[in-house]
């Protein structure tokens, strides 16, 4: 290996590290606010991406269906429970945003030409499909067990992960699809040629970590976020509705993962279960930061990244194999360094 060779296996593996760096911050957020691992959080990246292959190539996402049913899932499970509770107040909005939002959804993909609107308009519409899917799969799936323990919660993640991938294969097939990379060009830098895609990834990926920053810090839903992440029954007892924070929570992870695939879409050939893999990598990376530190959580997704760029030039064929046996050595010093607590009653 020559020092060319090295500048480009580094490039590539910032470019992975980056899309690592944001699947384990969402892993890290959705862990800590609602104490699901969330195994799915790779299908979003996979829906995103073939959400906006199926527009640009003219053909009606699946994801509209599901986007549909689970809505009406919804609003019969919150309109029962509200009229119940005789809540008729929140029923119109109820109905507004789980049926209305995808039958006009539904309407505009399938009877507009989309194939020939601009790139960013075709990401917007792709995301507004994908993202919803997030909070209703919160309130679907992990809701009703919100108060179970984490391992409840996990086999339940690894069924949702399981249901999420067939229905990828059903909606969108066994084939893969790549995407137009935003612009063309390259930027030639110390002797090196940078694609732009890989800029795209790049820069997307630091402006989505400093508006997570600004949410978290500056605004009253973040701060909510971050009191139910501390103390879930302290943020009870202060008014905030732990069943609103995690749908939020999942709101966030799903649009992390949904613009993720955006931006690995032009790089790689995506698959109805390229997701998984990919999630998992980011799932190294929460896992250095225990689940709770988004800094070394970002930071050693980046490490895996290079890791896998550079075993990919020495041992190809065990490049995954190095990926993953990094866990072992952070589980072994976490379970030496860190004392059992019992779990939140």
């Amino acid at each position: 290996m020559n020092f060319e060779i090295a500048l480009l296996l580094g490039q590539d593996g910032i470019s992975n590290g980056a899309i690592y760096a944001l699947l384990a911050l969402a892993l890290v957020l959705a862990f800590a606010v609602t104490r699901v691992i969330l195994i799915p959080q790779g299908e979003f990246v996979s829906y995103g991406a073939l959400t906006l292959a199926a527009l640009q190539a003219g053909r009606l996402p699946g994801t509209v269906w599901l986007l549909l049913i689970g809505g009406v899932l919804v609003a019969l499970v919150d309109g029962a429970a509200a009229l119940r509770a005789r809540r008729w107040r929140g029923v119109p909005a109820l109905l507004c945003w789980n049926i209305a939002y995808p039958l006009a959804l539904l309407v505009l993909l399938r009877w507009v030409p989309l194939q020939t609107a601009p790139m960013l308009l075709q990401i917007a519409l792709a995301l507004a499909v994908v993202v919803p899917l997030g909070p209703m799969l919160y309130r679907l799936a992990f809701q009703p067990l919100a108060e179970a323990s984490v391992l409840v919660l996990l086999i339940l993640a690894v069924a949702v992960h399981v249901v999420m991938v067939g229905l990828g294969l059903l909606l969108f097939g066994a084939e893969g699809s790549r995407t137009p990379a935003f612009s063309d060009g390259r930027l030639e830098f110390a002797g090196m040629s940078i694609p732009a895609q890989t800029l795209w990834v790049v820069g997307c990926s630091l402006a989505l970590i400093v508006i997570l920053y600004l949410l978290f810090e500056r605004t009253l839903y973040g701060k909510a976020l971050r009191a139910t992440a501390i103390n879930r029954a302290g943020a009870r007892l202060m008014g905030i509705p732990t069943a609103l924070a995690g749908k939020l929570s999942f709101f966030l992870c799903a649009a992390i993962g949904a613009f993720s695939g955006v931006l690995i879409a032009p790089i790689t050939t995506v698959y109805y279960d390229t997701g998984f893999l990919i999630g998992l990598k980011g799932f190294v990376g929460a896992i250095i930061g225990g689940l709770a530190s988004y800094p070394i959580a970002a930071v050693g997704a980046l490490l895996v990244g290079l890791l896998e760029s550079y075993s990919s030039f020495w041992a190809s064929a065990y490049k995954e194999v190095i990926v993953f046996t990094l866990i072992i050595p952070v589980l072994l010093w976490r379970s030496l360094a860190t004392h059992g607590v019992e779990e939140e009653e």
